[in-house]
């Protein structure tokens, strides 16, 4: 367990007040747990009574009247079989099953502030008056232990700072990501569409959503034919066998699909009654065929490597592919396109030698800061996710993990920027370099990845021959700017508020004809625009021209080309954007579209979000 710092204790401290509040109201209500978190803290309960807005009020008056109380936080360490009879006593089931968590060589101890006892390791502040600035914001369901067949629990977030301007900046801020909120405006924009019918999680990319896709594949796609990528195409799904030799299957199992077994296995099973416990253990084991939807991509990308021998000369190799994955998210921690099932990486996997690790790694760096230099990311910092040398999650031997780790902290110097070391962050093949970015309005995102693998190439014998003609074990990078598409673009959503540049707008330039009898010109210059490659549209509703610009400013459409008399005349068009100062009045047709090419061209950012 992390220790804790002054705000988690405010916040466990917080959550804990919160607890003590819902039993003075609601007695009979049973609690689960209640920890901090990065934002501020949670707790869950389980109570037939159903909790409202109106609740919150409520609760939040009566922690007030708590902390004026200044009760005290006690720490006090009991025996197991103390815990056991005291909260068997009080009917409070769920403490009873966290108690088993703890292990027999940890003390157990609760923490009491006034009449509220709780199982807890602490820390905490000493007294409730400690607490200067707390909100409650929202109810949400939650399965108890995350697992869904569990019973769904209520829990009420919260959050809590060491004064009140923090908290009011932090409330500032969620009502502005509430406006930025991609669901609504990809909605309104008509971005991307998630139907039951298809499935919870799964994206369907409308035409408006796909060509900020294909924007975005196609920019950074130039730079993986300059870096010397090439380009591949694999299945979205592959045989058991290559994710047990990888250790994607059985190391993400819970995360997984189900595979789905060849022929008449699994009638065969059924008939010899089979138990879902078996089934599981003999696809564990190997003793069954069958595929699965893939979770990762490097497996195919390894077995085109190993399609033909290579030698030393060839290296590296850099093969890319946005490849679809997919992953069995639970269904209370999907959001949009932000967490998803099914999601497309902008992947890559390079083969190297040790003497090239260190270049590619920083090509890679490289990359992945271009990317968010070109969108006006530039606020971000840098963690390495290392191994945890107490876990058995990992794979591989200890030097290789050194070399890997070292190689990593090398690359990062180059960047000169803030990073963190994260001990238990990394994949269990190797660790990473993660980019966390902060965006507008202060929220960090997880996104571009890089990582050094000593391990897959051995898992699956991969080599190379080198100058001395003999076999050689090559090393993998896995690299992915963007991360996953689909949250990458639910990110500039909310980055851009939906106002994105002109060379990702889905629609780039309006023609406002001010009355039909103009509409014959406003055509003309459409298909001018449409020749140079510029995506346009034209109104021809016949509405006022306030009610056109009006139109194509909810549409967040950056740029508009009004067509009066005088411009039909003199074969000019009025410019009006939300992005340009440059690019206003009245200007002759070839004018506009060479202002307008040149900040499509360019890249360059709107004046102001």
């Amino acid at each position: 367990m992390k220790e804790m710092t002054n705000i988690d204790e405010i916040r466990h401290s917080t959550a804990h007040v919160l607890a003590t509040a819902v039993l003075r109201i609601f007695p009979e209500a049973q609690l689960d747990i209640g920890p901090p978190t990065d934002s501020g803290f949670y707790y869950d309960f389980d109570l037939d009574h159903k909790f409202s807005t109106e609740d919150l009020e409520k609760i939040e008056g009566v922690m007030k009247q708590i902390i004026k109380e200044n009760q005290a936080f006690k720490r006090i360490e009991v025996t197991r079989e103390e815990a056991k009879e005291y909260f068997t006593n009080i009917n409070q089931p769920y403490k009873l099953s966290r108690l088993n968590d703890i292990p027999e060589d940890q003390p157990v101890t609760y923490y009491q502030n006034g009449e509220f006892i709780d199982l807890c390791a602490g820390s905490h502040v000493r007294y409730t008056k400690k607490i200067k600035a707390f909100k409650l914001l929202s109810i949400a369901g939650a399965y108890h232990r995350g697992d869904e067949k569990n019973k769904q629990l209520q829990r009420i977030y919260g959050t809590a700072f060491t004064s009140k301007v923090e908290l009011d900046e932090y409330l500032e801020r969620i009502e502005e990501s509430k406006k930025r909120d991609h669901r609504k405006i990809g909605k309104d924009l008509r971005l991307f569409h998630i139907d039951d019918q298809v499935g919870q999680g799964l994206v369907l990319w409308t035409p408006k959503g796909s060509i900020i896709r294909q924007e975005l594949q196609h920019f950074i796609g130039k730079h993986l034919t300059a870096q010397g990528y090439e380009q591949v195409f694999t299945p979205h799904i592959g045989k058991l066998g290559l994710y047990r030799t990888s250790g994607h299957f059985p190391y993400y199992q819970d995360s997984q699909y189900s595979p789905i077994l060849e022929g008449d296995q699994l009638n065969d099973l059924a008939d010899q009654g089979c138990s879902c416990s078996d089934l599981s253990k003999k696809l564990n084991d190997g003793d069954l065929d069958g595929y699965l939807l893939r979770p990762m991509n490097c497996p195919m990308h390894i077995s085109i490597f190993k399609s033909k021998p290579h030698s030393y000369r060839d290296l590296p190799v850099r093969l890319a592919e946005f490849g679809t994955v997919y992953r069995w998210e639970k269904s209370g921690e999907l959001n949009g396109m932000t967490r998803v099932r099914g999601f497309t990486q902008d992947d890559a996997h390079l083969f190297c030698t040790e003497e090239q690790l260190a270049e590619e790694i920083t090509g890679c760096l490289d990359l992945v800061k271009n990317v968010f230099s070109t969108l006006g990311m530039d606020d971000y910092r840098v963690r390495i996710g290392l191994r945890d040398p107490d876990s058995t999650k990992y794979t591989g031997e200890s030097e290789l993990w050194n070399k890997a780790e070292n190689a990593l902290r090398e690359a990062v110097k180059t960047l000169d920027v803030e990073y963190k070391e994260e001990p238990g962050e990394a994949a269990f093949y190797g660790p990473k370099i993660d980019f966390v970015v902060r965006d507008v309005i202060g929220r960090e995102w997880q996104l571009g990845t890089v990582q050094v693998d000593y391990n897959l190439p051995i898992r699956f014998d991969l080599s190379y021959t080198g100058s001395d003609n003999k076999p050689h074990r090559p090393v993998m990078i896995h690299r992915a700017p963007f991360g996953s598409m689909e949250r990458f673009v639910g990110l500039l959503i909310e980055h851009f508020s939906g106002n994105f540049p002109t060379w990702l707008a889905p629609e780039q330039v309006r023609v406002l004809p001010m009355n039909p009898s103009l509409n014959e010109y406003a055509n003309q210059v459409l298909k001018k625009l449409r020749a140079h490659g510029i995506r346009a549209k034209i109104d021809t509703s016949g509405d006022k021209l306030g009610a056109m610009i009006r139109n194509a400013e909810l549409e967040k459409t950056p740029h508009m080309l009004v067509i009066g008399k005088k411009e039909a005349e003199g074969k000019l068009v009025s410019a009006r954007s939300r992005l340009s100062n440059e690019f206003q009045g009245s200007m002759d047709v070839d004018r506009a579209i060479e202002i307008l090419n040149l900040e499509i061209q360019s890249r360059s950012l709107p004046n102001k979000q």
